[in-house]
């Protein structure tokens, strides 16, 4: 009564959510295609509220018995079948394979799945919510939905028709769903398979980790001991290809354990959402009441954000430039541009390495999926053969990918190989990473690639001071220029920023870093400025997740300014016998830095005094690459004096302002309109 009850509540649900009329429909499809299979399978549509709130019984069976569960509706449809004559073909009830797919799980802890804490359960074959970052995915591979036995003694009645099925269910491996030992009830003869009826699915193999995981990755610790492990997702048919490399997603499925050469827990997936995390609503009140009291000048708030910006690791006034452009850049790392024209590259030469490193290391800590690249691994996607013995080829992310939407700080440049420097820069200048699976390797017939798109930006740094450099120094550089001939022409191209950090920098005052050096070594824990306790890290935090999800937009002014300056400095760097040295990237960086300077000053409009902070960023970054020009930009013209309070300030705001009339003159002179300009530009 109990059974025949649940059924009852199945129909009516079928019903009143219209999944009776989707089953008709996809029967029909069956119908017409005349013919015969060993298994129909069909996906139904469950919200397991409105289940609950119909039949108790009947939704805790879906919830915590999902297996007999399907059972109950497969019983239903099959009566719908024979009732209404939907397949003609069908003739048993085995035949019917209904996948129930669960529009979400209660909100309640019992029902989540955490892969870090241990023992995980795999043993009660119910349903689990988890969420994790995909860091493998396997090329798609066949497997056996349905296949149809037959007795092999002619004479039993059960050598034909459609009485011994096998379909897969969650957990079965290909070998549980066909075998050759299974025997006849009847009579006790072996069962053949009837290949001709075998229904083929598709089915992929992913890897998720949590993301609390990728902490591992960021050079920093919290103190906090935790264990993860990779959980490795089973997607079939219409699931395949529904999940790409470096995303978050929440998963709902059935736990289960496959023993292959080493025993491992996987998921048998059965519904997949794109995880979006929440967007923060402001700034923490110390950063509002700054704002507010800086709204008066368009530059002035920036300023202060870069002098006092980590000051745990450098003292506040000191690395100002260096700190405003990894501000800038870390507003620019976000999923929300599809043309992947965000990126904002950082390539720092410097003599002290060490500070470099503990400075960019702080700063990826500060956003949700900032990667240090360890130099063992690989940063971009590599191939190998997949452990489950599919026959399938699995390709793991690399650090570029899993920092997907942030920060990717590769190091030393001089730590990697040359071959990776080449593929670097390919990437840095497509955005795209190609992976080509070779067939005659991995057993297969024909050769595949996977392109992913790589949205992420990349921060590096090259020591002045390297043996290496010091022997191999050219004399014959231009004025404003630094010596990158031990770095690829094109690979310092590639990258949008190029920042100087030396001894002979105006960045780096050493005195102050000393004495700061020797505070930390006392007091490791210690907040030893004022800045650092009226602006924690996790101010930081907020202010920088708040401002990257700004849609910003060009005012006409600045969009003007931007275009003129690239222009005519795209002019005046061109030569008959080189060409420009401007590459068509140019403009793309000038863009991105304008709208991180606005994200960074929390508006929602580029302005023409963000256009010109872009262009003196940019103008200083050429000057290093290239040497200087006719528009004759100051090493520390961003930054040109110490900021010690409101007096200084209004000193750099002048200076600003002063800039940007000589900016306007120099797109007067060589921009375009102007005689200097050749008719076809």
């Amino acid at each position: 009564m109990s059974t025949l009850k649940m059924k009852e509540a199945a129909l009516i649900y079928l019903d009143k959510s219209g999944g009776l009329q989707k089953f008709i429909d996809d029967c029909k499809y069956y119908n017409d295609l005349k013919q015969s299979y060993a298994v129909y399978r069909f996906n139904i549509l469950i919200n397991p509220s409105d289940v609950v709130e119909l039949d108790t019984e009947l939704g805790n069976h879906i919830l915590h018995q999902p297996l007999e569960a399907s059972q109950v509706f497969q019983s239903v449809c099959f009566i719908a079948v024979k009732t209404l004559s939907l397949i003609g073909q069908l003739q048993t009830e085995n035949q019917i394979n209904i996948v129930l797919k669960l529009t979400h799980l209660p909100p309640l802890p019992s029902y989540s799945l955490d892969f870090c804490e241990f023992p995980l359960d795999y043993t009660s074959q119910r349903f689990y919510m988890m969420q994790g970052i995909v860091i493998a995915m396997t090329t798609v591979t066949k497997y056996t939905q349905g296949a149809r036995f037959l007795c092999s003694d002619e004479a039993c009645p059960l050598s034909k028709g459609f009485q011994y099925i096998r379909v897969h269910v969650p957990g079965a491996t290909e070998s549980a769903t066909i075998r050759n030992d299974f025997l006849c009830n009847l009579c006790s003869s072996s069962l053949q398979e009837d290949r001709k009826f075998r229904v083929l699915g598709d089915k992929q193999i992913v890897e998720i980790i949590p993301a609390k995981a990728l902490h591992a990755f960021q050079g920093y610790s919290n103190k906090q001991r935790f264990r993860f492990q990779s959980l490795t997702i089973f997607l079939r048919d219409e699931l395949v290809n529904k999940m790409n490399i470096g995303n978050e997603y929440k998963i709902i499925g059935i736990p289960t354990c496959v023993k292959t050469s080493q025993t491992s827990v996987c998921i048998e997936t059965n519904s997949i959402t794109f995880y979006n995390p929440k967007v923060p609503s402001g700034i923490s009140d110390s950063f509002r009441c700054l704002l507010s009291l800086t709204s008066s000048s368009c530059w002035k708030f920036t300023a202060i954000l870069a002098n006092i910006f980590a000051s745990q690791i450098v003292p506040p006034g000191t690395y100002n430039l260096l700190k405003l452009c990894l501000l800038m850049s870390l507003v620019q790392t976000s999923v929300r541009n599809k043309e992947l024209e965000d990126s904002l590259d950082i390539l720092i030469i410097t003599s002290d390495t060490l500070l470099v490193d503990r400075l960019l290391n702080f700063s990826i800590n500060l956003v949700p999926r900032g990667i240090r690249h360890p130099v063992s691994a690989e940063i971009f996607p590599t191939v190998s053969r997949n452990k489950y013995g599919t026959g399938a080829v699995s390709v793991q992310a690399g650090s570029a990918l899993l920092a997907k939407g942030s920060i990717c700080f590769i190091g030393d440049l001089a730590s990697h190989k040359k071959d990776k420097l080449e593929q670097l820069q390919s990437v840095m200048e497509s955005r795209s990473i190609t992976v080509y699976i070779s067939g005659k390797k991995f057993g297969d017939d024909i050769d595949q690639q996977m392109t992913f798109p790589v949205q992420c930006s990349f921060w590096s740094f090259v020591d002045l001071d390297s043996s290496s450099r010091r022997n191999t120094q050219k004399t014959n550089t231009l004025i404003g220029q630094m010596d990158c001939s031990l770095i690829p022409a094109n690979l310092v191209e590639a990258f949008g920023l190029l920042i100087n950090c030396n001894e002979s920098s105006p960045c780096h005052p050493f005195l102050s870093n000393v004495q700061h050096t020797l505070k930390k070594a006392i007091d490791p824990e210690g907040l030893l400025y004022v800045a650092s306790k009226q602006f924690t890290t996790e101010d930081f935090e907020k202010l920088l997740a708040f401002a990257k999800n700004l849609n910003v937009e060009f005012s006409l002014e600045a969009e003007r300014m931007i275009h003129g300056y690239y222009l005519a400095s795209r002019r005046i760097r061109t030569d008959s016998i080189c060409g420009s040295k401007l590459s068509s990237s140019a403009l793309k960086y000038l863009v991105s830095l304008s709208e991180a300077h606005a994200r960074l000053n929390l508006r929602t409009k580029v302005i023409k005094e963000d256009a010109l902070i872009a262009a003196l960023l940019f103008e200083t970054s050429l000057t290093l690459k290239y040497g200087t020009t006719v528009f004759r930009v100051a090493p520390n013209a961003v930054f040109p004096f110490e900021l010690y309070n409101e007096e200084y300030l209004e000193k750099r705001d002048i200076y600003l302002t002063q800039c940007q009339q000589q900016l306007l003159q120099f797109i007067a002179t060589y921009g375009p309109g102007t005689t200097i300009f050749a008719s076809d530009e």
